[in-house]
């Protein structure tokens, strides 16, 4: 029987993932000052030993204002690599590529934790969570045009600021690399500042940064160039949209946008939705609402996608791969709930695949009671 596709290896230019299991990034909200801190590593380390070919590291700021909470991580200075090889070094120590997502949060930075309640942020509650530089920490936007109802309003960010816009993630794509990151992403989706330069209903800008599409897609073309520029040949680049936003960017611009990033050094696209308005995501819902993107990208641009969304079961990943929608299958929530998630798919497939797929602390039991033990996340339980 052929070993599942879900644990075939993938070849991206120099890095061989071992399987084709994303843990895709996830805020933590949890940094100081955007400095990563014990959770982080704990927080990553339960994914890097739970048997993911590939683990991204959060969404990490390019520079302070793109800040969206108090706890976001940062890499706008050298400080904070060291942070970084720790926990490279860590995920590549147990077999697992790491990666990173860089981002800026434009208009939405400067807000409340989800739990807090995802609001604008005072300064009073800022100041009285340690923030020092809340002028500094400013909100800048393709037009000054605010994310929803109630929210402030951005500064628009002049035609002479945006060399040094990308200059900052080119210098964050630097620091990547120094700090062992093998793969990096370039968080273009979910409403964030790249997000709004491509979206006609965010960016009304008439320079030559804002009106026609090919504008509105120059801004994140040229991140791409800049980032290609410092980022080693080697190593693969990818690239999260909103394939689809419900605000007038959807799969057709998608799909123009990776057919010019491709050849300029994106493999991937990282297909996600929703933002602009305010949706965190677009689509019906339901689980794979959001691989339908992956499955139209991967045709109409000639590119390898990554698929996002309500990816829960073991047999639903293997379908989306068996049926070509997708080239990788990336999981959030679900593998939050289950780190595991990995040896669990790889028993419900029977893949040949061994205990020894994660460390020997749990590896080693784990396969010592295999014979005996039905999982719990085999059934219900001992009496269903």
């Amino acid at each position: 029987m052929p070993n599942p596709l879900l644990f075939t290896p993938l070849t991206i230019r120099g890095t061989t993932l071992k399987n084709r299991i994303v843990v895709a990034p996830m805020h933590q909200y949890s940094a100081v000052a955007g400095h990563a801190t014990d959770w982080h590593l704990m927080n990553i380390g339960r994914f890097a030993t739970g048997g993911a070919g590939l683990v991204f590291i959060e969404s990490t700021k390019v520079e302070r204002r793109g800040c969206g909470t108090v706890g976001d991580l940062g890499i706008w200075d050298d400080a904070f690599i060291p942070h970084f090889r720790r926990m490279a070094d860590f995920m590549r120590a147990h077999g697992c590529v790491p990666g990173l997502q860089i981002g800026h949060s434009g208009r939405k930075a400067r807000m409340f934790r989800p739990w807090e309640g995802g609001k604008p942020l005072t300064r009073e509650a800022a100041e009285a969570q340690g923030v020092t530089d809340w002028e500094a920490w400013e909100l800048v936007a393709p037009s000054a045009l605010p994310g929803g109802e109630g929210e402030p309003t951005p500064r628009a960010l002049t035609r002479a600021e945006i060399p040094d816009v990308v200059a900052n993630w080119q210098s964050a794509a630097r620091r990547a690399d120094a700090a062992g990151i093998e793969v990096l992403e370039i968080h273009a989706a979910h409403g964030y500042l790249l997000h709004q330069f491509l979206s006609p209903r965010a960016n009304v800008r008439n320079d030559d940064y804002g009106g026609s599409e090919e504008n509105r897609m120059r801004l994140v073309i040229e991140i791409v160039e800049a980032i290609r520029a410092v980022w080693p040949a080697e190593k693969p680049l990818f690239l999260r949209l909103s394939v689809q936003d419900d605000a007038g960017w959807g799969p057709e611009q998608s799909a123009a946008l990776a057919r010019i990033v491709g050849p300029k050094g994106v493999d991937v696209i990282d297909c996600s939705g929703g933002g602009i308005t305010g949706r965190p995501t677009a689509g019906p819902g339901g689980y794979g609402y959001q691989v339908p993107f992956a499955d139209e990208l991967r045709r109409e641009a000639g590119i390898m996608t990554m698929a996002v969304g309500l990816i829960v079961h073991a047999d639903q990943a293997e379908a989306i791969l068996q049926e070509g929608q997708a080239d990788l299958v990336a999981l959030a929530r679900e593998i939050l709930y289950n780190p595991n998630w990995p040896l669990d798919a790889a028993r419900k497939l029977g893949a040949e695949i061994g205990y020894d797929a994660i460390p020997p602390q749990g590896g080693w039991w784990l396969g010592k009671r295999s014979r005996a033990v039905i999982p719990s996340t085999f059934g219900q339980g001992i009496g269903a």
